[in-house]
């Protein structure tokens, strides 16, 4: 089991220079947001934005983790608003130039939350999708050890994640945290940035102990650095005690109320009215007014001691979260105010900081003195932090075709299980990268074939306590070479993981091809997070099967409607809903060969478990034939009935084709012959429809292929979700159009009866058919 690389010792001797690098790190954090705001030119008036107090509550932790902590082979994802600390440590360490730093926010300049393709220094995670941006080192750790496990060439390092505690208000991070397999995830580190604010208000509980607990109950290890060393002396002397429990049982907005007070009011405040208030105010008397002051903000996110303790003690054989107290806008003059969040200085006050940190407003991106010891500090870590550019394996040449051609009855869900199977035969290369992901329906989702075959992923060999029973069809053999990984129900989880194996070809150079698969009307519940996997450059492939309200007997509760037209808004994603089992292997290998590479995208591909005979699909035999026919199915459609005079045009996708079909028939003996074009892609087709009209690149073959102007005729669209997802295709050719589809909630029922309630039965196709042309 490779785990994270050994730490090398801090000794704490550069502890001045550090002190420094600290202050202008604040200096820098905040002159940052106030150029954006204060500075730029801004003809419209618009608010900017930024996060002064946010960035300062995390100085501390960041100067001393990018200073002394963190390896070249380490990741961190650092908390959205804490990103102009992350770019001022990249200016100190010579990653960016000062010229980056007046363009926070703008266009082409940096971003507002850190990202892995839109900075000039790309970072580790893309952040800013709160929870999202927390737990994708998790599925990071989970994509290198796969990396090293099949490939020995994910290297060693540890995941770093910087979380704002109100961020630990979503409900994704804790579906990250309790499922089972990343309690073994050793190299997982958080640190958590516990200033007790949020955006609108102070946190009226502690809700640390809460929190201590249920990272303890999940495997984690827990640290706490609560205090520093001012406050920690203050404990040590008589009624030292008393001080502490004072503290402790002090709620927030008590605590951060002091923050604003003078001397003499902390001094009157701080005893209370509890047991040990005689013993507190003996003590504190004897504190001289600056020391006071200084004793009550010094908690232990920003004490450098108490964070070096806290970093010693990871333990690297399971996950750690480091729970560090600290101020949101510490060293501000916004410091603990609870309407801080997004509050800009006064200019008074940004001169006042600069006068105290030693910065100068006229200059304010000045560095240190070469020679000078903060610049020896900074250039020891910027060697140390070095990555050499990783060397990118090639992915593997994607076949276009297999060569079979399905008969009988099918399913396009059992077609992903079988394609599967015979791309690891056909081209081993390529069914070598190919990685599924399931929370908990691999069976139900007809991947058992293939988990029998590859196996279940694990970073170590377990046993399979029932290999012997006749009775098991699933054999879960877990082994690090197994090509499945399999995690709890949860759908943040699953895109999660299959994004960050979808990042391994940039990260450690070499390419995977991840399929998380799921039911179809969970895609909803996912989509927010697998969107910002895309958005942050993970090209994984999700499927959604079962689909729509052919799902009949499984009840309105599991009947997806709006699935199809997020396949066709989804930016960065190609979308498929094929009708026949060939078109889904074509369609799940062009979407395959678009993955693991610079320039690559994800797919949505969305399945149906309704049996069709695959003869309908009249494959072409000639070769040419067959082939002009792949390319009109990944391209997004194909004419599948033409008649001499077309009086009318079906256009089914999916699961509906063969109520298409049917109605055909039914219209030609009523004299209104009619032409059947199956829809797979209509995203694919709305970008043909664009590119006409000069609004994107796309081909548009396809579109004119299905749609020639020569066979215009009155549209009947059809398929097994809402409606509005074809309802462009009126605009191809300007025609009249009726468009069936799902609108309503659904319930159980027979198949018949579900579409004939829905109005996407055969009698409702022809009846739609006949207003538009009789």
């Amino acid at each position: 089991m490779t785990l994270a690389a050994p730490r090398p010792p801090a000794t704490g001797a550069d502890d001045a220079a550090l002190r420094e690098i600290e202050q202008r790190v604040l200096w820098l954090a905040t002159a940052v947001v106030d150029h954006a705001n204060r500075v730029r030119p801004n003809p419209t008036g618009l608010k900017v934005g930024g996060h002064q107090a946010s960035s300062a509550s995390m100085v501390t932790i960041m100067t001393a983790l990018w200073l002394e902590q963190v390896q070249a082979d380490d990741r961190v994802s650092v908390k959205p608003h804490a990103s102009p600390v992350l770019h001022a440590l990249e200016f100190l360490l010579g990653q960016l130039d000062a010229s980056w730093l007046t363009t926070l926010r703008q266009f082409g300049g940096l971003q507002s939350y850190p990202s892995r393709l839109k900075d000039p220094v790309p970072a580790d995670y893309s952040t800013g999708s709160v929870g999202i941006g927390a737990t994708a080192p998790i599925w990071g750790a989970l994509a290198r050890r796969y990396v090293n496990t099949q490939f020995g060439a994910g290297g060693t390092g540890r995941q770093w994640s910087l979380v704002g505690d109100a961020e630990l208000d979503e409900g994704a991070v804790w579906e990250a945290v309790l499922d089972p397999m990343v309690a073994e995830l050793g190299e997982v580190v958080w640190v958590v940035d516990l200033n007790r604010q949020s955006l609108d208000r102070v946190v009226p509980t502690m809700g640390a102990t809460r929190l201590q607990g249920m990272f303890a109950a999940a495997g984690w290890q827990v640290l706490t650095v609560k205090y520093g060393a001012l406050l920690e002396e203050l404990f040590a002397r008589p009624g030292g005690a008393a001080l502490r429990d004072r503290i402790d049982g002090m709620g927030n907005a008590e605590y951060q109320r002091l923050l604003r007070r003078s001397a003499e009011e902390v001094r009157r405040e701080l005893p209370g009215e509890g047991p040990g208030a005689a013993a507190v105010a003996r003590l504190v008397a004897e504190v001289p007014d600056a020391d006071l002051v200084a004793a009550v903000r010094n908690l232990g996110g920003h004490d450098l001691a108490a964070l070096r303790g806290a970093f010693a003690r990871i333990d690297d054989t399971r996950p750690t979260v480091v729970i560090a107290y600290t101020l949101k806008g510490y060293g501000l003059a916004t410091e603990g105010h609870p309407q801080n969040h997004s509050a800009l200085l006064t200019e008074a006050q940004l001169h006042e900081l600069a006068a105290r940190v030693g910065a100068d407003p006229a200059d304010p991106w000045a560095g240190f003195p070469a020679g000078s010891a903060p610049a020896r500090l900074l250039a020891g870590a910027a060697a140390r932090l070095a990555r050499p550019p990783a060397d990118t394996a090639p992915p593997p040449a994607v076949p276009e075709d297999l060569g079979r051609t399905p008969s009988g009855t099918a399913t396009t869900q059992a077609a992903l299980g079988r394609t599967l199977l015979d791309l690891s035969r056909a081209a081993p290369e390529v069914g070598r990268r190919v990685v599924t992901v399931s929370p908990d329906v691999s069976s139900s989702t007809n991947l058992g074939g293939w988990v029998n075959k590859v196996g279940v992923w694990s970073h170590e060999d377990r046993r399979n306590w029932f290999a012997d029973d006749p009775e098991t069809i699933l054999h879960w053999r877990e082994r690090p070479s197994g090509q499945h990984v399999e995690l709890g129900i949860a759908e943040t989880n699953l895109v999660g993981a299959i994004g960050e194996l979808g990042a391994t070809w940039s990260r450690w150079g070499q390419p995977l091809l991840p399929i998380g698969v799921l039911y179809d009307p969970f895609v909803g519940r996912a989509l927010e997070p697998w969107s910002f996997t895309v958005y942050a450059g993970g090209q994984s492939l999700l499927v959604g099967t079962p689909s729509g309200v052919t799902l009949a007997p499984e009840g309105g509760a599991h009947q997806s409607i709006t699935t199809p037209s997020i396949g066709l808004e989804q930016p960065g994603c190609l979308s498929y809903e094929p009708a026949f089992a060939l078109d889904t292997e074509w369609c799940l290998l062009a979407a395959l060969g678009q993955m693991g590479r610079a320039g690559g995208q994800s797919a949505y591909v969305r399945l149906s478990t309704r049996p069709v005979d695959q003869a309908l699909a009249a494959v072409p035999a000639d070769p040419a034939a067959r082939e002009r026919r792949r390319r009109q199915v990944v391209a997004g459609a194909y004419p599948l009935r033409r008649v001499a005079r077309p009086a009318v045009t079906l256009a089914a996708m999916g699961a509906l084709v063969p109520e298409a079909l049917e109605a055909a028939a039914r219209l030609d003996g009523l004299g209104f012959p009619a032409d059947v074009v199956v829809v797979t892609s209509p995203g694919l087709l709305f970008r043909a429809l664009q590119a006409r009209r000069g609004l994107d690149e796309a081909s548009p073959w396809a579109l004119d292929g299905a749609f020639p102007a020569g066979r215009a005729t009155p549209l009947v669209t059809l398929l097994d979700g809402h409606p509005h997802t074809l309802a462009f295709l009126a605009g191809v050719r300007g025609v009249p159009a009726t468009h069936l589809g799902v609108t309503r909630f659904g319930q159980s029922g027979d198949l018949d009866s579900v579409y004939r309630s829905h109005g996407i039965d055969v009698d409702s196709v022809v009846g739609a058919a006949l207003d538009l042309v009789d």
